[in-house]
């Protein structure tokens, strides 16, 4: 699984708030040409929504994000996400993970964090929130002691269309999530055309660097 994630530039981060949009959603991004989605555990349809794309597109990388307690953890792979990820880095969860041999990205935002995460097996770590943490500067300056190590990262967190290839540029960084490929709001509106139209234009800038 983290080889297939090392050839995906953009992870799009997704919230669902209505399950029955979880399939419409999955496809309009599957028409652009992006077959990965994180579905966020922030609300509670997540779990039905997550299990809709998994039997609809079982070809989808499907990832389940904010994995912050054990119950969701457990959630996530009773479903059979593909790999799941947190804002933070909790021991537990990475273990509960590893474990199960499914894919965990913890996030970091320190250099201990780093270096806890490398310790734990994790290899791909989410900078989050990046634009908030400092931005591309900051990740450059954060990661440098640790390039030798083999260390990869997937910045989140106020990355858009126009910034996103001033991450995707660093060698350090594998993917980019990005929550503008689909929001909420269109999501509620059901504007599938332009969601697959944004999947398409993210992915033609990601093919520029």
């Amino acid at each position: 699984m983290l080889d297939e994630l090392l050839k995906r530039p953009v992870i799009p981060v997704i919230v669902i708030n209505d399950a029955k949009d979880a399939e419409p959603l999955a496809e309009a991004l599957m028409e652009g040409g992006m077959d990965i989605i994180e579905v966020t555990c922030r609300t509670a349809s997540a779990p039905e929504a997550l299990a809709r794309i998994k039997r609809a597109f079982p070809e989808m990388l499907l990832g389940a994000g904010t994995v912050v307690t054990p119950d969701q953890a457990k959630m996530c792979i009773d479903i059979g996400v593909g790999f799941g990820l947190a804002p933070g880095l909790n021991i537990k969860t990475v273990n509960y993970f590893k474990t199960e041999e499914t894919l965990f990205i913890p996030g970091v935002m320190t250099p201990s964090e780093i270096e806890q995460g490398l310790a734990l097996g994790c290899q791909l770590l989410k900078f989050f929130p990046a634009e908030a943490a400092g931005g591309i500067g900051m990740l450059k300056n954060l990661a440098a002691p640790y390039v030798s190590q083999g260390v990869q990262f997937c910045p989140t967190g106020g990355i858009n269309l126009e910034n996103m290839n001033n991450y995707l540029s660093l060698p350090i960084v594998s993917a980019i999530g990005g929550s503008w490929i689909a929001t909420q709001q269109q999501i509620a509106d059901k504007q599938w055309g332009l969601i697959t139209q944004q999947v398409k234009a993210a992915l033609a800038q990601a093919t520029r660097i």
